[in-house]
């Protein structure tokens, strides 16, 4: 029986890619246990299982006038014949046919093994979960479980919450998609693996993976402001001059721009470049509009309340004045426009009509 046991764990060891040491070790840690369980021990019980002899089991057994359980038990005379000057309530080390482990053996090397593949599989999913965080994987939708999809990776089943859904997605069984790994929770019995189709890596981190320019560290993605499933923004720079930034992320005839667009539902992506010049970086930001003039200023903040009398904080705005024609464009549809070239640039922008720039408004990009 414990070679058997011992061929099936090096088997095992061998395909699992697990130590055999480690999972002798707490085979036979449970089968000591167990064994004292079965029988009511009260002494230690060690067992070893040796690759080349077997199994040995040693139980102390304790010394007592009349014995009534054998199992844990041993005689006085037997016991003083084995140690002499042992007394009544002494414990003696004997060996155990290891034959009488039989059935206990056999029920416990199915439950430590389960359990230790149990936890090494978890393990090695920890370990390559953790390698992939903020990485995009592909997975296919197994299932639906109230709000929350279930996406098959490989042999994990990753979860895509209510909140890192895009609003217009709609997720079938089945459907192969691509998901921005957020984090592992191992709190719990299972382990949890989230995952998310709204956050903005999820766009740094396909366009990473479709403009080989990204890649080599030659083009910069300095900033992106989403809103998901409708439209983004993403600043760009090229740290090569012979490298057109914008043109490396958008690709011949567009193909590497609608290649994410497509991965994402369709959404609309602008591709803008990137400037230290605030005034320049607005103007970008706020494309397909044209741009009059920009004016920047600090306007005080309403203070929280715990802060200190008097103590002031500002936020920057820009006053951005565009064509009567072209305030429309601006703000987009629903204010998107401004209100994602405000994300991008950091600027509070308050858009005013060339006709009524004179006039105070509220800023618009807040």
């Amino acid at each position: 029986m414990s070679m058997d046991i011992l061929q099936q764990l090096n088997q095992i060891a061998q395909e699992r890619d697990l130590p055999l040491s480690e999972l002798q070790k707490e085979l036979e840690e449970a089968l000591a246990v167990a064994y004292k369980k079965h029988v009511g021990a009260s002494g230690d019980v060690v067992v070893r299982l040796d690759p080349k002899k077997g199994w040995t089991a040693i139980v102390e057994k304790e010394v007592v006038s009349t014995v009534t359980e054998p199992s844990f038990q041993i005689s006085l005379e037997e016991a003083r014949r084995r140690e002499p000057g042992v007394g009544i309530g002494d414990f003696v080390r004997c060996e155990v046919d290891p034959n009488k482990f039989g059935r206990i053996a056999a029920q416990t090397f199915k439950q430590v093994l389960n359990q230790k593949l149990r936890d090494a599989e978890k393990r090695r999913i920890e370990e390559e979960i953790l390698q992939n965080i903020d990485r995009v994987m592909s997975g296919t939708v197994s299932r639906r479980d109230g709000q929350t999809v279930y996406i098959a990776i490989g042999r994990i089943e990753a979860e895509l919450p209510k909140r890192e859904q895009v609003p217009t997605e709609r997720y079938y069984l089945n459907d192969r998609l691509k998901v921005l790994v957020l984090k592992v929770d191992d709190s719990s019995k299972r382990l949890r693996v989230l995952v998310s189709r709204t956050h903005p890596s999820l766009l740094r981190r396909l366009l990473e993976l479709e403009v080989p320019e990204i890649q080599q560290g030659i083009v910069e993605i300095k900033a992106i402001a989403r809103e998901p499933g409708q439209r983004s923004k993403v600043a760009v720079v090229s740290h090569d001059e012979r490298i057109d930034a914008v043109g490396a992320c958008v690709g011949q005839k567009g193909l590497r721009i609608q290649a994410v667009s497509t991965e994402l539902s369709d959404e609309k992506i602008d591709v803008i470049p990137y400037s230290e010049d605030p005034e320049t970086y607005i103007r970008n930001a706020l494309n397909p509009a044209k741009v009059l003039s920009v004016k920047f200023e600090e306007v005080e903040a309403d203070g929280s309340a715990g802060e200190a009398e008097g103590q002031r904080r500002t936020h920057r705005k820009a006053i951005v004045v565009v064509p009567d024609s072209n305030m429309t464009v601006a703000i987009g549809k629903g204010g998107q426009n401004v209100r994602l070239a405000a994300k991008l640039t950091g600027w509070d922008i308050d858009l005013r009509n060339e006709s009524k720039k004179d006039e105070p408004r509220k800023p618009q990009g807040a």
